[in-house]
């Protein structure tokens, strides 16, 4: 039941339900290739991403290219080596003068401004979509609470998305620098007060949020067979797979063989593990009391409550030629979005 969810998951189900439904959206306008889906093998087009790679990055260069150096900071946020490789950026010296690659220009590609046409009015039109669905009243309410728990967050340069978690520090999002945000949508509103929670979690609990909030939560000491944790969890099978090796390897789970002899792995927590998972339960409690005493959240938890995940879930894969339309709707929505560099993808994919 919503009525039981926390806050982060609440503001997590329905973040990525709309972005999921902002990349159908750029997959059916947008000549693409991709790993799945009638585009596989097209060979048209620059390989298809999520929103994140625009809203965090490709956007800042549609006045002209502009020094590495400048865009340091937002190149952090995505995969930048990424997008140079899938055909949307080039990163090359201006003139032989150029020896630092921190000085190299960053310059859309033709396919990367085709990319930033499609991409720039779909916010609105899915914000539309949804409006239809649940009601002007329903989304009003819900931009008016965003708003207000937003403008009460420290002054930073709030990422229009949740940036790029790297695996290397597993899977934690990087700080904002200072600054102001740029953007007052509805994906980026639900991302600035997502990621303000987020690092609060993550400056107390040795485990990343998405980790926690996502596999961690749903294994116990008697093992969860692993082909079943992207069902469980909403996540991909990559997700999953990045997750398990970070923790096995940490000794938080152990995947082992099932003591029937059968098939399939098991994913179990280890004593350290059940410990981890109780103290993401403890802070999630914890922080959330603390947010209850510096922001009115009464308004914001209503206005995510009353969106159903029946609804928000048939939202997923609305154009049948897409590649998640291919896979079928999902059983459930992430309690934390994973955006792994394979494309920015709230869920991993």
């Amino acid at each position: 039941m919503a009525e039981n969810l926390s806050l982060p998951a609440l503001l997590s189900r329905a973040l990525v339900a709309f972005t999921i439904e902002l990349d159908d959206e750029l997959e059916h306008r947008m000549p693409h290739r991709t790993a799945a889906g009638p585009q596989a093998r097209s060979g048209r087009g620059p390989w298809l991403t999520s929103l994140a790679m625009w809203a965090n990055f490709l956007r800042y260069l549609t006045g002209g290219g502009a020094p590495l150096r400048e865009l340091e900071y937002r190149a952090g946020l995505v995969n930048l080596a990424g997008l140079e490789r899938w055909g949307y950026v080039t990163v090359a010296p201006a003139d032989t003068s150029v020896k630092s690659r921190k000085d190299f220009t960053v310059e859309l590609t033709r396919a990367g401004r085709r990319a930033c046409e499609a991409w720039e009015p779909l916010p609105e039109l899915v914000e539309t979509s949804w409006r239809e669905r649940f009601g002007e009243a329903q989304i009003d309410a819900l931009l008016t609470s965003l708003r207000a728990v937003a403008a009460d967050l420290e002054e930073l340069e709030w990422p229009y998305c949740l940036p790029v978690i790297p695996f290397a520090d597993g899977m934690r999002s990087p700080v904002p620098r200072a600054g102001r945000p740029d953007a007052d949508t509805l994906p980026a509103l639900l991302s600035r007060v997502l990621l303000a929670f987020t690092l609060e979690y993550e400056r107390e609990s040795e485990l990343s949020l998405p980790i926690s909030a996502n596999v961690l939560r749903v294994l116990d000491e008697k093992g969860v067979r692993v082909r079943d944790l992207p069902g469980l969890t909403g996540v991909s099978k990559e997700a999953v797979n990045a997750t398990l090796t970070f923790v096995t390897n940490r000794q938080y789970v152990v995947v082992e063989p099932p003591p029937d002899g059968g098939r399939f792995k098991l994913a179990r927590l280890t004593t350290k593990g059940r410990t981890a998972q109780t103290n993401y339960h403890t802070l999630i409690e914890s922080i959330s009391e603390r947010w209850e005493k510096e922001f009115d959240l009464t308004p914001l938890r209503n206005a995510l409550t009353a969106l159903p995940e029946e609804i928000l879930r048939a939202g997923v894969g609305r154009h049948p030629e897409g590649w998640r339309a291919q896979r079928g709707a999902p059983s459930t929505l992430p309690h934390h979005p994973m955006v792994l560099h394979r494309g920015g993808y709230p869920d991993g994919s």
